[in-house]
């Protein structure tokens, strides 16, 4: 059962998290925004902080926001302030008018018919894998394995590369801030092969201890898992100095990208990393595809990893001959519309460049971090950016006394301002943290300094109302 509170003409909805206030009956419930803020007196929002030029109006968040439709709408009578980047990213009108496209102009099944739409088909969508190529840098295309999502993909070398040449006693290295998927696979390859899983903890400044990622590299390391970008401390890894000493002693690397592809210039060859993997949907492309980068070699020697159509070169009743790369790791009928919208795109972060996107949201990440920081109470997760140390352009953080969920549904229902609350994803994280959840705001290219005013106006008006109950 949620809790009912009445506030002038409005009514909020709040999370079941709330039942455990005592209201005052003696109170008169409503949003109190001059009301006491922790044990201090009311806490207006600062002025905002910047005048940086870059943030400013002709800046490349308001330059591209007219690209993105759903952007332009109110949410629970607001203007809608979606900082939910690190979830999902949004689509530009072109994306969606490709998907379009494909369905309404030339739907048909690739790679199989020599009619018309088939061939229209499969040659859109093997000119999509080429610009994910052309995107990363890979040295060819059929280095590039379309998946359904990264998830799929990291689970791809698992079952393929992982049982095929992990052995006991054999160790994988990861560190304690990666994403669910690229921990929960290792572990049902070590405990099918006997291999070993050893995790890096975080340093003082809350980044994965770097020095100790190093001394953990032995020659019984097989292989590195590491994010490139944390989706949770905002954290960048020195992912090229990870390969160099991850292949001093003969291992292999896997990058997951999902967080740092959309933002920022990848080059796998510079890397020189064996795997990488990364995801449509944060990336301004469709849901339901992502994408495996391997080295040709690695890949050519993996078996499959799914059976069935498209995969083969020849089936008998006793056995099968599979296709070349990438198609040996393409079963069945791909997402075909899915890939091509992908390539636009990909396509249309080209047209802006993507030094220019990193270098904005640089800017823009330096903004946020300064302006949440500095809001009583608040504790921000990661590392406080400097001329050295650059942060992603999202902020993890906690209020002293309020639950995430509790911030993140009052923000949507009152300001119309979308952030995440939860685990993100980094359950053994946030218990090395010491805490179950945090609330995240996260931006992209299409954000701007305003949206990041009013996240932080939204949020002492949240915590002023959550400290009236007191």
């Amino acid at each position: 059962m949620m809790m009912m509170i009445s506030m002038e003409s409005a009514v909020v909805k709040l999370p079941p998290s709330l039942r455990t206030i005592k209201l005052n009956p003696n109170r008169k419930n409503r949003i109190l925004r001059t009301a006491p803020f922790a044990s201090s007196a009311s806490a207006p929002a600062p002025a905002p902080l910047s005048t940086d030029p870059q943030l400013g109006p002709g800046s490349l968040g308001h330059l591209t926001r007219p690209d993105f439709p759903i952007l332009h709408q109110e949410v629970n009578g607001k203007r809608l302030v979606y900082l939910d980047n690190a979830a999902t990213s949004q689509k530009p009108a072109a994306v969606v008018d490709a998907l379009r496209n494909y369905y309404e102009l030339y739907n048909s099944n690739v790679h199989r018919g020599i009619h018309y739409l088939s061939a229209k088909a499969t040659d859109e969508y093997e000119l999509a894998r080429q610009k994910v190529s052309n995107f990363i840098n890979a040295s060819e295309s059929r280095e590039i394995v379309f998946t359904r999502n990264a998830t799929e993909a990291i689970n791809l070398v698992a079952y393929s590369w992982g049982l095929s040449n992990l052995k006991e006693g054999d160790e994988v290295i990861l560190t304690i801030a990666e994403h669910h998927s690229a921990i929960v696979p290792w572990q049902f390859v070590a405990q099918k092969t006997g291999a070993v899983l050893k995790f890096v903890n975080l340093g003082e400044d809350e980044v994965p201890d770097v020095g100790k990622l190093r001394e953990m590299i032995s020659k019984r390391a097989k292989l590195v898992v590491v994010h490139h970008v944390s989706n949770v401390l905002a954290s960048v890894l020195p992912i090229d100095q990870v390969v160099s000493w991850a292949h001093d002693v003969g291992a292999k690397v896997l990058v997951d990208a999902c967080q740092s592809v959309p933002h920022m210039v990848v080059d796998v060859r510079s890397l020189d990393t064996d795997f990488l993997v990364a995801s449509s949907h944060k990336m301004c492309g469709p849901t339901g595809i992502g994408f495996l980068y391997g080295k040709s070699e690695l890949l050519s020697s993996m078996p499959p990893f799914l059976g069935g159509g498209e995969m083969i070169a020849d089936v008998y009743l006793d056995h099968s001959t599979y296709a070349e790369l990438p198609s040996k790791f393409e079963a069945g009928t791909p997402a075909i519309g899915e890939a091509i919208g992908l390539g636009t795109a990909i396509d249309y972060l080209s047209a802006i460049g993507m030094q220019k996107i990193h270098e904005y949201e640089v800017e823009l990440a330096n903004y946020l971090y300064d302006r949440l920081s500095s809001v009583p109470s608040v504790r921000v997760y990661g590392p406080k950016p400097s001329r050295s140390v650059t942060r992603a352009a999202l902020c993890s953080f906690n209020v002293e006394d309020v639950h995430p969920t509790d911030i993140a549904t009052f923000l949507d229902q009152q300001h119309g301002v979308a952030i995440r609350s939860g685990h993100h994803c980094a359950q053994p994280l946030h218990r090395y943290l010491g805490v179950n959840s945090s609330a995240r705001a996260s931006l992209h290219f299409y954000n701007t300094k305003e949206d990041v005013d009013d996240f932080i106006i939204s949020l002492y008006d949240t915590i002023n109302f959550f400290a009236s109950f007191k």
